[in-house]
């Protein structure tokens, strides 16, 4: 997931070209392909023999259609441009005229990316529905449709936002890091968040290499934390085929400290005890295992909200 090319003065969502074009000459150079996100569905239900790389880049700023977007063009890199609908045709986003010429080529889609992009975690559900139906017609009058891949806005959702995204969209993207793969749920999907501090070349060389470390199911189902549930009751329902799980290995930043967390392992299940309660923004997990050389991923994201609406 990228945000701004060559805008320095936003370290924490910028990667520099030089930097995005050895990424994508590392894939090329892999075992890996390319996943054009047109056939996404297609392909999210097929088991895949060799690992796809997706490309995504969130907010349409105008930088990656100024900087990123001539050297996607000539290499027909396939990549999805998740487009936040108010911001669009205002100083540093890009038009509706380039977002449709960059939409009229058969390796770019579309994304639906909510219409404000504030904090929807932090408005009332009304109001969350609204943002949602509001772009949904501004899409419809300048794309003639209604994009169906969705990304969450700072990867922020609750159960209830989840649980519309699933009724009027096909997929939905955060931004927790880890692998797809058959067992993810459709409406919380990972990616790797890439900026000028994790877009370095070694760090970038191993994500690509990472393989899905798979689940059954994630405890709580709720995402959105409050004072009373913060921190959550966690625990990671696993395959009992599943091999080598005794070797994962847990970090949290409960406290506002990234420490190693404090693990049980039982009956398939695995529970973190938290050390206290994540603080505001959000808390995240990111588990990890060597399984026999293959090293295996998967992150959660937990906003944080302090009071009830």
């Amino acid at each position: 997931m990228y945000h701004r090319f060559n805008e320095n003065k936003y370290p924490s969502t910028n990667i520099k070209m030089d930097i995005f074009e050895e990424h994508i000459n590392i894939i090329k150079n892999s075992d890996f392909n390319f996943l054009n996100p047109n056939n996404f569905d297609k392909q999210f239900k097929k088991p895949k023999s060799k690992k796809e790389i997706l490309i995504t880049i969130d907010d349409a700023f105008e930088s990656f259609y100024t900087e990123a977007w001539p050297y996607l063009k000539e290499n027909k890199i396939p990549f999805i441009l998740f487009v936040s609908t108010e911001p669009v045709g205002k100083r540093g986003y890009m038009t509706w005229g380039q977002i449709k010429e960059v939409e009229s080529n058969d390796f770019a889609h579309i994304g639906h990316h909510s219409h404000t992009h504030e904090y929807l975690i932090d408005v009332n559900n009304d109001d969350f529905i609204l943002d949602i139906k509001t772009a949904n017609k501004i899409f419809l009058r300048e794309l003639g449709y209604v994009p169906n891949l969705f990304s969450y806005p700072f990867g922020e959702y609750s159960k209830f936002m989840k649980d519309y995204i699933s009724k009027n969209f096909k997929y939905a993207f955060g931004q927790h890091s880890g692998v797809i793969d058959l067992n993810k749920d459709k409406f919380e999907l990972p990616r790797f968040p890439i900026n000028e501090k994790y877009g370095e070349l070694k760090r970038f060389k191993s994500i690509i290499n990472y393989f899905p470390l798979e689940y059954k199911k994630i405890f709580p189902e709720e995402k959105l934390l409050f004072k009373n549930t913060n921190p959550p009751v966690f625990k990671v329902e696993f395959f009992e085929e599943q091999k080598n799980l005794n070797n994962i290995n847990c970090y949290s930043n409960e406290e506002g400290a990234w420490e190693r967390s404090k693990t049980t392992f039982s009956n398939n299940f695995l529970t973190i005890k938290f050390r206290g309660p994540f603080k505001p923004r959000r808390g995240r997990i990111n588990c990890s295992l060597n399984d026999n050389g293959k090293w295996r991923w998967f992150g959660i994201q937990f906003p944080i909200k302090e009071k009830l609406n």
